[in-house]
């Protein structure tokens, strides 16, 4: 039959020839094809002829990255840097929006109140018939003051104050630390008019960029002196909520910083070395910065304007520095006659004018050193 013909293995095709060596690569382990990317994969289940191939168990594709491949490495999302933790400072206290409305829902809510009490009035016959007729409502006597007018007093009076009573103006560079039974509510940076919920503790904070001139504070040099530095600090209140329930006052933490700062710092008097106290301000800064960034203050700059000798000491460092600068001074005039007086012999020896021995050379030398000094020292140089 045609059937069995067809399905006769021996009426197949003939099949290609094999290349020269498949007979041995068959007798041999089987060959595995290996991969940076990938694991040991069979050679058999990339060419294979079976229409129904046995099952493989499967296996993992991808086993990992080898470096060297040339490809890109993968890179981690960044990570925000969390604060240092404050003792006493809750890690999970951070600023967020608070729920308010517009202010126009606030006005709307109190008319309305208002309205409700009017027409309860005139709904208990309090309203006198001429007000009736001023403000268009039809003559009505009342049936008194009852129970359900009490209750329409009552709820019409509370939407009057809720509605009113929650009107506030925000302003540029002031925001609200929202607070109810002393949990954290959120915070409020919107301006103009906008209802917030009149049972919420309201905390005005000054978000601003601010500029503080502090007190003189003790500080030292370098040599251990004592001294006073007033510094100028520029900041601002980052988060609202760190600022104001974080510590008991953030302006006091920030001047406690900014003293802590100073006695680690040695600074020196100004005009002294002006590239020292450049490096002392940049120093002071980046310590009050990391000190109360995890606070919610952020802070630009801390600089000494005014450094001076502390009361103690100044006395004695003002004539140090007089007599540092009298040596120096008498150096500088003692260089100046010298290099006079050997121009001059040198000229007078070079030119001919005069012939001297050793002795009359040193003689020269004398008197003219004590003509140019004492020339000097009646010109005051």
């Amino acid at each position: 039959m045609s059937t069995t013909s067809s399905t006769n293995p021996d009426t197949r095709p003939p099949a290609a020839p094999e290349p020269e060596g498949a007979a041995e690569a068959g007798q041999r382990s089987v060959r595995l094809i290996r991969n940076e990317a990938t694991t040991e994969i069979p050679v058999h289940l990339l060419f294979r002829d079976d229409l129904d191939p046995a099952p493989v168990a499967a296996r993992p594709a991808v086993a990992g990255r080898r470096p060297g491949t040339g490809e890109r490495p993968r890179t981690r999302r960044p990570t925000a840097a969390r604060a240092r933790p404050v003792p006493g400072v809750d890690p999970e206290l951070a600023e967020r929006p608070a729920r308010v409305l517009p202010g126009a829902a606030g006005v709307a809510a109190g008319a309305c109140g208002a309205a409700g009490c009017a027409v309860t009035s005139w709904w208990a016959g309090a309203v006198p018939p001429l007000a009736s007729e001023a403000l268009g409502l039809p003559a009505y006597t009342g049936s008194g003051l009852g129970p359900a007018q009490w209750a329409a007093y009552a709820a019409a009076g509370a939407l009057a104050l809720f509605g009113f009573g929650g009107l506030a103006r925000g302003r540029t560079g002031r925001a609200w630390v929202l607070g109810l039974f002393g949990r954290y509510r959120g915070t409020v940076r919107r301006t103009g008019l906008m209802w917030v919920n009149p049972l919420l503790l309201r905390r005005r904070v000054d978000v601003r960029l601010r500029h503080w001139r502090s007190e003189p504070m003790p500080a030292a040099d370098g040599n251990g002196v004592d001294l006073r530095a007033v510094t100028l600090v520029v900041w601002r209140v980052r988060d609202t909520a760190r600022a104001t329930l974080g510590v008991e006052d953030h302006e006091t933490y920030l001047r406690e910083c900014v003293e802590a700062a100073l006695a680690r710092v040695p600074v020196e008097p100004l005009g002294t070395v002006r590239s020292a106290a450049d490096v002392a301000g940049e120093t002071l800064t980046r310590l009050v910065a990391a000190d109360t960034a995890p606070v919610g203050l952020e802070v630009f700059s801390v600089r000494p304007v005014r450094v001076e000798y502390a009361p103690e000491v100044a006395a004695e460092m003002h004539r140090r520095r007089i007599a540092a600068l009298d040596a120096a001074q008498r150096a500088s005039v003692l260089m100046s006659v010298v290099d006079s007086v050997e121009d001059t012999v040198t000229r007078l020896t070079m030119r001919g004018l005069v012939e001297l021995d050793d002795h009359e050379r040193k003689v020269l030398v004398k008197d003219l050193t004590v003509a140019f000094c004492a020339g000097r020292g009646e010109t005051g140089a």
